[in-house]
């Protein structure tokens, strides 16, 4: 797969993201060409969580404090249940998933991680999709919540859980291959 040489993609996770929507969509972007940072307020390394039980470490490459949108072409927001838990009290966090909103840039968001896209105000008139548990939690935040394998809205690619990773990573690399949207008149996918 090509397509995204020059582009740089930040992952935003922290301990307990779900092993396989980090791994995968971070493989798939870089074989696309793309260079993916993985983002995390922790510097080291975090770990994952997979199956019933912690998972792998995985080396983070900037620490949350020390990037910017203006340094990326999109954002990707893995899943699992504790992760976004953690980063939507993370004010640091929001303002990022905010400033990639604002320039209009894309945003990949699965299983729990739309819950970020809830707590920065970007989820409100939205279509969107995400692990059926929060499908409540979308909805009274005013997105119109799909039960779909992906959901892509002027730039937000979102998606339900790990068996969906394929779909969702072809729409993130294809939206991000696109660049930037003017989200007052791109028309939802």
């Amino acid at each position: 797969m090509t397509g995204l040489q020059g582009k740089r993609v930040a992952v935003l996770a922290t301990d307990g993201f779900e092993q396989s929507e980090l791994e995968h969509p971070r493989r798939t972007l870089m074989n696309a060409g793309a260079v993916v940072h993985v983002v995390s307020p922790e510097a080291g390394e975090i770990t994952g969580w997979k199956d019933k039980d912690w998972g792998n470490p995985v080396r983070v490459d900037r620490s949350l404090d020390e990037v910017s949108a203006t340094e990326y072409d999109a954002l990707v927001l893995p899943g699992g249940q504790m992760n976004p838990d953690v980063l939507r009290t993370n004010e640091h966090a929001l303002a990022l998933v905010r400033a990639f909103w604002q320039a209009g840039k894309p945003i990949g968001a699965i299983c729990h991680a739309p819950w970020l896209l809830v707590e920065a105000g970007i989820a409100a008139g939205r279509r969107l999709t995400s692990f059926k548990s929060i499908r409540t939690d979308l909805r009274n935040a005013g997105a119109d919540w799909q039960d779909k394998a992906v959901v892509v809205d002027k730039g937000l690619v979102t998606s339900r859980n790990p068996g969906d990773l394929p779909a969702f990573c072809a729409r993130l690399v294809a939206e991000i291959a696109e660049g930037a949207h003017d989200r007052r008149t791109r028309h939802a996918a």
